[in-house]
């Protein structure tokens, strides 16, 4: 079985993001769906810290879009924003008494897909 690749669509991926998972996706539901250059004034003002880490991948898939398949950059919406797990480092702390308690600290994977809107163009909303 063979997958047709939509020439609409266009992707970037962050691999091994420093920071979880959870606190990714919080901010993503935020963009879904939504036009990227709106998206990309919600990421200027969501004040967390891997929003300009977000905003830098959404970038690159708008500077893709314009750049690899010459896609109108005032069309785009972000069709699939998605986050997965990725590397976790193991590091120990000390603790009282000679003992040590375990830290994990997660990386996770970032994916954001543009694609260009069939319909009219999306005014920014107020």
């Amino acid at each position: 079985m063979t997958k047709s690749k939509d020439l609409n669509q266009v992707k970037a991926i962050y691999r091994n993001l420093r920071s979880s998972p959870r606190k990714i996706n919080n901010i993503l539901k935020s963009i879904r769906g939504k036009n990227a250059n709106v998206a990309m004034r919600d990421l200027e003002f969501t004040d967390k810290r891997v929003a300009n880490e977000i905003k830098k991948t959404l970038k690159s898939a708008i500077a893709n879009a314009e750049n690899n398949n010459q896609l109108d950059i005032d069309n785009l919406i972000v069709k699939e924003a998605y986050v997965g797990k990725g590397i976790t480092l193991k590091r120990f702390m000390p603790r009282a008494r000679g003992r040590a308690a375990g830290i994990k600290k997660h990386f996770s994977n970032l994916t954001i897909i543009v694609s260009e809107n069939k319909k009219a163009p999306l005014e920014a909303t107020k």
